[in-house]
């Protein structure tokens, strides 16, 4: 059986919450075991239903999920692959801080199967680590990445930050020649989003932050792709640049590419059969339905076609190769310009789209305004 979906799984844990973060994440290490136990235990209620399929990718996000121990881990990593039927040759990545990784932890990460390396680095600026609330240091960057090399790891993502009060074009500049130096696999670009609920929203809010605008953004965004496109990375996604194809990051390809995937653990969001589902966003109310063997479940919906063919859209439209009008009509049994004529009429008029034989795609002037163009259709 082919390969034929991603698989999520959420740690939700952190030493500090940081101001900018609006993913489900918490500091109470001491529950780390009882999430580990009620997370062995939804393993074990979803596996009935995903039996016949193959997960092609595991990713393990957060929170910080290299602040569990080699030992948790493993039974985690044990449990997955005794319920569910996962490629040998997939893709498994764990996400992590720097101030979390030493040789040991990092050789048990490889010793466990993990192959993909995603490293919160976000700064190379200590004073910008200092703004964003990152408890790791430059040196432990440094230190961490070497260590990875040392235990194995020959596929190793960076995440930078942009775009965020008080940064400049060079300490970015900066930060991007840092990554290359370590001559990192894969580097990502986030620009930061003051988000509702964060404490960096409620100091805008109190008019004690402004986020940059467009215009600044997009000099970012362009420094970015220029500095990168020079050292050979190529610009796959809005956000994300490969040193070659094979370090593409096949888990998010998954999503951009509309394909089902499973989230296990709290907040975890999951896409399959045209249903959405999504699990409670509170470690406790988590714990405590998995406890009495029920699913945490908390919400559900199955999406209309309309929805189906908007979200595939906007997705696409997000990679540099496009969306594939070949892949929409075997889906959605219509052509695309048959569906949206007008629409891509008036964007091509206007070159915020190119059209090929085989793709639609954003032209290079409108990547930053992706999510304005989808909603044309």
């Amino acid at each position: 059986m082919n390969p034929d979906g991603g698989l999520y799984i959420h740690v939700p844990f952190c030493h500090a919450k940081c101001e900018y973060c609006d993913f489900y994440s918490i500091t109470l290490l001491d529950q780390i075991e009882d999430f580990v136990e009620a997370l062995l235990r939804e393993i074990e209620l979803r596996a009935a239903d995903f039996r016949e399929v193959t997960f092609a990718t595991v990713f393990f996000g957060g929170g910080t999920p290299s602040l569990l121990s080699a030992a948790q881990l493993r039974r985690i990593w044990e449990a997955l692959q005794a319920n569910f039927r996962i490629d040998p040759q997939g893709e498994f990545s764990i996400e992590s801080n720097p101030g979390t990784l030493d040789l040991p932890k990092l050789q048990a990460f490889r010793e466990l199967g993990f192959n993909r390396l995603s490293m919160g680095v976000q700064s190379f600026n200590p004073q910008e680590l200092k703004f964003l609330g990152r408890i790791h240091s430059v040196a432990e960057v440094y230190n961490s990445f070497e260590n990875a090399r040392m235990a194995g790891f020959s596929n190793i993502n960076i995440d930078l930050m942009t775009a965020f009060p008080g940064i400049t074009r060079e300490t970015f500049r900066h930060s991007l020649e840092a990554a290359l130096a370590l001559e990192s696999e894969h580097i990502s670009c986030y620009t930061l989003i003051f988000e509702p609920g964060t404490v960096f929203y409620k100091r805008m809010l109190r008019g004690e932050l402004s986020p940059l605008g467009e215009d600044e953004e997009a000099l970012y965004y362009e420094l970015a792709a220029e500095v990168l496109a020079k050292h050979g990375y190529r610009q796959y996604e809005i956000s994300n640049f490969a040193r070659g194809d094979q370090y593409v990051c096949r888990h998010n390809l998954i999503y951009w590419k509309h394909r089902p995937y499973l989230g296990l653990g709290p907040s975890a969001h999951s896409f399959w059969q045209n249903t959405r589902f999504g699990n409670k966003r509170s470690l406790s109310a988590y714990v405590r339905h998995l406890k009495k063997g029920e699913l945490a479940e908390d919400f559900r919906e199955t999406l209309s076609q309309d929805d189906l063919m908007f979200e595939y859209i906007f997705l696409s439209l997000r990679l540099r190769e496009g969306l594939d009008l070949e892949d929409f009509q075997t889906r959605f049994g219509q052509p695309l310009y048959t569906r949206h004529q007008a629409a891509i009429e008036r964007l091509l008029a206007d070159n915020l789209i190119e059209l090929t034989d085989h793709h639609l795609r954003l032209s290079r002037s409108s990547w930053m305004v992706a999510d304005a163009v989808a909603e044309y259709f």
